[in-house]
């Protein structure tokens, strides 16, 4: 098929017959080998040693949603990378950090983003934020085989629902089991402290600065706990990666804006290192 392509210039007839307006289908039917799923590991003794990234954070305001990671990525004990990217846009509206084993999210990361725009370019209308959530399940699903070898993949899934007019966000397990959180979120090795840092200063009224700021207070609380997690590095220029969400769509905030909201969390740290309180009742 690869020669004839080559002599006539044409398109396979693969790519021009109507078919289903899922990508993974597609790749299924002509080259399942593709898959990640369908992949075979070698045989191996004992744990696979791959690079992990680590925590994710979500948090919703009334505008939108914020998605923000660390940089860290681990193997066993030691630091793998410092810069490593966790969190990327799906769509439009929608967003994905990743957690677990970095080279094959990363994968799924793309894999997803294909899958959206195909659905897009065979329908002609995007997907709802549900059914994105859903797609993004059954890939998941399909790299159980993985899982249970150690390379498991959790991410978490944020967007903004243009029929409901807000943010929202979508947690899952290695089974592809899906969860609605409502406000916040957090997934990785850092994430049951990243958790309690939202815990105590989320409020239903954030603004988008606000929230920012929180996701950047929970990574920090995570980093203080949670060796797997970095902080932020000024050494290095390395600050987390911060992704808001709204009706206007999906903006990464740059690096200056990063850089600030990370030194004026700094700056807050040295007069209370354990991190400011809640407001008490």
């Amino acid at each position: 098929m690869e020669a004839n392509t080559r002599s006539t210039g044409r398109l396979p007839a693969a790519f021009l017959t109507p078919g289903s307006s899922s990508f993974m289908d597609f790749l299924g039917e002509h080259q399942p080998e593709l898959l990640p799923g369908n992949r075979q590991l070698p045989p191996v003794q004992g744990v696979v040693e791959a690079p992990h990234g680590t925590t994710i954070v979500a948090v919703t305001f009334p505008g939108g949603v914020v998605l923000a990671g660390d940089r860290r990525a681990t193997m066993g004990n030691m630091i793998a990378q410092r810069d490593i990217e966790k969190v990327f846009p799906a769509d439009e509206y929608s967003a994905v950090g990743i957690a677990g084993t970095a080279g094959l999210a990363v994968e799924m990361v793309k894999l997803f983003q294909l899958e959206l725009e195909h659905f897009e370019k065979v329908e002609g209308a995007q997907l709802s934020l549900e059914g994105k959530a859903n797609r993004l399940s059954t890939m998941i699903r399909s790299n159980l085989g993985m899982a249970m070898q150690g390379l498991a993949v959790v991410p978490l899934f944020a967007g903004y629902d243009v029929d409901r007019g807000r943010g929202r966000i979508f947690s899952y397990d290695v089974t592809g089991g899906r969860s609605e959180e409502q406000s916040y979120a957090a997934t990785g090795s850092g994430s049951i402290f990243a958790r309690g840092a939202m815990k105590k200063l989320y409020r239903e009224d954030l603004t988008e600065e606000q929230a920012t700021t929180l996701v950047v207070q929970a990574l920090y609380d995570a980093a203080d706990d949670d060796s797997a997690t970095g902080g932020p590095d000024v050494a290095r220029r390395i600050y987390p990666i911060i992704t808001v969400i709204t009706e206007d769509g999906f903006r990464r905030l740059s690096e200056d804006e990063a850089s600030g909201l990370a030194r004026s969390v700094l700056e807050r740290r040295l007069e209370q290192p354990d991190g400011p309180r809640a407001a008490l009742l």
